[in-house]
């Protein structure tokens, strides 16, 4: 039987293909052994069972393939959640957490239990939404997607964890909302250009393209969000997005073009331009 410490050593065999061949190894099996990464160092000479060995030698040879780790595994890590993932959706990703950050630090100066209303468009997992219903449980959030298989592992995902200051629906962009206004719209849309050659590398190629792509160089998304914000923010409400590193001055002008003021960017923990953010002051209380 295959001890742990040689089920580590083959590594190896994924340096070729990947970056983290040690941490992808580590994962895959702690996901098979249903233990931390911990354990596997303090228990090195422990046997996998014939079943455990089968399971890991398969999810070695999906990763092989270039499959990403955490569709393998069926799970992936955002904020401070372990969120169910599948091919349905986008893997949640660091650089999003930029965007949990700068909603809470708008809000920051709040009184304590003041209650707020957020959307969270495009949710996929539902792993901003529910981000931010941990840390603002007082808050009311709604989680929207336009594909059906997204809202349901959503809908999972907000029922592990027990948000129930959450609500996950259906919908193209914000149709579904009528004439309700919130304090914050946040959306991670698709904003990659189709002919982008990083489409073709790493773990994008498994991801679905609905969820990537938009028209018009990547910026047709935001602009409908965009369009479609300022019918369903508060005053003083704020619109946050994320988009490509290249893409910081088109995002700009385009929220410039729809009337948000107070209009930045911020960097990314690798000092990329990542997420634009803009506050939404109707014409009769814009006083620039």
């Amino acid at each position: 039987m295959l001890s742990i410490a040689d089920a580590l050593k083959r590594s190896k065999l994924l340096v070729s293909m990947s970056d983290t061949a040690r941490l992808d190894i580590e994962v895959l099996l702690s996901a098979v052994l249903q233990k931390s990464r911990a354990y596997l160092y303090t228990w090195p000479e422990n046997h996998l069972s014939q079943a455990q060995e089968s399971l890991f030698n398969h999810y070695l040879q999906q990763r092989q393939q270039g499959q990403p780790i955490a569709y393998i595994v069926g799970s992936q890590e955002f904020w401070s959640l372990t969120l169910l993932v599948n091919n349905s959706t986008l893997i949640p990703r660091p650089e999003t957490e930029l965007l949990v950050e700068t909603v809470l630090a708008l809000f920051s100066q709040d009184q304590p239990g003041l209650k707020r209303t957020a959307i969270d468009l495009g949710t996929g997992t539902g792993a901003i939404a529910l981000a931010l219903a941990t840390e603002k449980k007082h808050w009311q959030i709604t989680a929207i997607d336009s594909v059906a298989d997204a809202c349901a592992l959503a809908e999972s995902n907000r029922q592990q964890h027990q948000l129930d200051n959450v609500t996950v629906l259906r919908s193209d962009w914000l149709q579904v909302m009528g004439e309700m206004a919130v304090d914050v719209i946040v959306s991670n849309p698709p904003y990659i250009d189709s002919n982008d050659p990083h489409l073709f590398q790493g773990d994008v190629r498994f991801e679905p393209r609905s969820a990537l792509i938009a028209a018009d160089n990547g910026l047709a998304d935001i602009v409908v969000i965009c369009q479609q914000a300022s019918q369903h923010l508060l005053p003083e409400g704020w619109l946050l997005i994320e988009h490509g590193y290249q893409q910081a001055e088109a995002v700009s002008s385009i929220f410039l073009n729809n009337g948000f003021m107070q209009v930045e960017t911020r960097k990314d923990m690798v000092g990329h331009e990542r997420i634009t953010l803009g506050q939404w002051l109707p014409p009769k209380t814009n006083k620039q």
